[in-house]
């Protein structure tokens, strides 16, 4: 009895998920330059896709952080501390890059657009103020706002409570949080439709010729993200684990990246993250923490972002700026930074509190940061994709050099 021939539908599962991704990728750019008005059509797979991640990654982070804390064993060792510390050193060497960038290619803007709407923080204080309210918050208030410092305190008490539990609720817990994964591993083998929506409906913008104007400032905020994807996060990889750093930037640029490129949220990319994670054998009890805070505070990209603009705004004005006063700037846009939400566009609203270290008035702030929503096409998908690939770049390198194992990078 023969075999009847695949058909083309189910060749095209059996392929991998990057795979499927790339075709989703290169149907949405033709379908961009083929029928541009029919992109709006398209662009519900991609709503769709953005929606769903978002709804399932605060569940996910508390139900999988509450499960594995409450069954950690005592002694059993994470490494969570040096992932924090490799974080931090990742985002001030970003902003070091962009720093030394923008005085190579010194950029000047023409300030004839609107003020931007918003209401940027007052200072790095209140920054900081922010983040300890948040970790306070309602459980339920920070679950349905995906507040994710308050999701993590709550799933972190909640854990350590619950170590003392019988073994009937701890085995409760991990089943719960199995099936959340199942969840999230079903949302995700939707990413090439909804990548095919998000591709199509942003080429089909026409707001992209408005990029034109602003291609200096571009590459040097892409340059240096490329630089630090490429360069800065290799060596620090290379620093930790003493070997090739680049199959694992690679594969994290790979897997990680190119979701967050179109969603442009960190927070959207939590359960991208955890599940490659999990494919690379990384500790639980350790990335179910890392991940997530990563989204929150590891912000390599968003540190670029506000460092470019905020010199090019002094470079327009024609203010000299010197060395230790760019050196204050990596220090507050790093920190800035770690207090960007995980959503579009979350840097842009930082920069007047940067330009204040200049005596840079709002209103001339606020026209830089009107700007950056006109590029944010391009750099913040550039800044989440670096921010969120970093997460794992970072946590597999803090894993691999804690644990002395080998990551398994050898998976579709």
């Amino acid at each position: 009895m023969t075999t009847a021939a695949p058909t083309a539908l189910q060749r095209l599962l059996r392929l991998s998920l990057i795979s499927q991704i790339s075709i989703g990728l290169v149907l949405g750019v033709a379908l961009a330059l083929i029928a541009p008005g029919a992109t709006s059509s398209v662009a519900l797979f991609g709503d769709l896709f953005i929606a769903a991640l978002k709804s399932v990654a605060p569940v996910l982070v508390f139900v999988l952080v509450t499960a594995a804390i409450a069954s950690h064993e005592h002694g059993q060792p994470t490494h969570v501390r040096p992932i924090l510390m490799l974080y931090v050193i990742g985002t001030l060497a970003a902003a070091l890059v962009a720093v030394i960038a923008s005085f190579a290619f010194p950029t000047t803007l023409v300030l004839n657009a609107p003020a931007a709407t918003g209401t940027p923080p007052a200072g790095i204080l209140v920054v900081l103020k922010n983040l300890l309210l948040s970790a306070v918050t309602n459980p339920f208030k920070a679950l349905m706002e995906a507040n994710f410092i308050g999701i993590l305190a709550w799933a972190i008490a909640l854990g350590m409570v619950l170590r003392h539990a019988n073994a009937a609720t701890r085995a409760m817990l991990n089943d719960l949080a199995d099936a959340v994964s199942s969840i999230v591993h079903v949302v995700i083998r939707f990413a090439p439709l909804g990548i095919f929506g998000l591709v199509a409906a942003t080429l089909g913008d026409s707001g992209l010729d408005a990029l034109l104007g602003y291609g200096r400032l571009l590459l040097i905020i892409v340059g240096s993200m490329l630089f630090v994807a490429l360069v800065v996060n290799p060596l620090i990889v290379f620093w930790k684990i003493r070997k090739n750093p680049y199959p694992l930037v690679l594969t994290c640029l790979r897997e990680s990246a190119v979701t967050a490129f179109f969603t442009r949220s960190s927070a959207a990319n939590i359960p991208v993250n955890m599940e490659l994670c999990k494919r690379m054998g990384l500790h639980e009890d350790t990335y179910s923490i890392s991940i997530p805070l990563g989204a929150t505070v590891n912000m390599a990209g968003a540190a670029i972002t506000i460092s470019v603009m905020t010199l090019a705004a002094a470079h327009t004005l024609g203010m000299q700026v010197d060395i230790l006063t760019a050196l204050l700037l990596c220090i507050v846009s790093s920190f800035a930074a770690a207090g960007v939400s995980g959503v579009a566009g979350g840097s842009l609203l930082l920069i007047p509190m940067a330009t204040s270290l200049f005596g840079i008035s709002n209103d001339v702030a606020m026209q830089i940061v009107a700007i950056g929503f006109v590029i944010s096409v391009v750099q913040d998908s550039t800044e989440t994709a670096l921010n969120s690939s970093t997460d794992v770049v970072l946590t597999a390198a803090g894993c691999a050099a804690a644990s002395g194992e080998p990551l398994n990078l050898d998976f579709d």
